[in-house]
């Protein structure tokens, strides 16, 4: 049953949101396309081009994972897959608490892959979420954050799809949403690689047109 559950409330809040955004007016349309490119620019170049510094510290995702292991009730047996894993520091946390459990990655980023953190070097690969190279029922929990919305509205869709195929029954999708033109408008302003922009109202169509049953959650700007 679809349900709304903020499991990400207890990652950090990003400072200077307001200063970075303003950076990201006076980006070029050339410029963006850099950063579409998720290679280094985006992931460790300024801030103007993406995250600004893509390194593991625990504050970011241990208290998360915990949370998620709670709520989905998980353990040494449970698979896990995370789309738009980046480097693998969700996972790397996962492995901690679940030394035992199945967890495997996929990013469109090779830069990521590439620089994936050690512990997860052999199970994350690169690769697109609209065609995931896992069989049927492979994964106890599939886990999806801000990464769908990067995508044209079909590879959304078949990432919804994708997602629904592997999960042999739970999922979490956090997408980017907006529920008045103030919240359009600064979403605009501060992601600059998603394709995909909605009202709330239009991810529940696409959440009912696709067959999604699981959580989400939205991010706001």
């Amino acid at each position: 049953m679809l349900n709304k559950v903020n499991l990400l409330s207890k990652y950090p809040k990003t400072k200077g949101r307001d200063q970075i955004a303003n950076e990201r007016l006076k980006l070029t349309d050339a410029e963006k396309e850099i950063s579409r490119q998720f290679g280094y620019e985006y992931f460790d170049g300024p801030r103007k081009f993406g995250l600004g510094g893509y390194y593991y510290h625990p504050k970011f995702f241990t208290e998360v994972v915990k949370d998620f292991i709670s709520y989905y009730k998980l353990n040494n047996n449970s698979s896990i897959l995370d789309v738009g894993c980046g480097k693998g520091f969700m996972l790397h946390d996962f492995k901690q608490i679940l030394p035992g459990s199945t967890l495997k990655g996929i990013d469109i980023s090779k830069y990521c892959i590439d620089n994936c953190i050690d512990t997860m070097v052999n199970d994350c690969v690169v690769g697109s979420c609209d065609d995931l190279p896992f069989k049927d029922s492979s994964f106890d929990l599939v886990i999806s954050i801000a990464t769908i919305h990067n995508l044209d509205l079909e590879g959304v869709k078949k990432s919804i799809k994708e997602i629904n195929r592997v999960s042999k029954k739970n999922a979490f999708i956090k997408v980017n949403a907006h529920s008045n033109e103030k919240e359009k408008e600064a979403f605009a302003n501060w992601n600059i690689v998603a394709k995909t922009s909605l009202y709330e109202s239009e991810w529940l169509e696409i959440f009912k047109e696709t067959g999604y049953t699981g959580d989400y959650y939205w991010f706001k700007p």
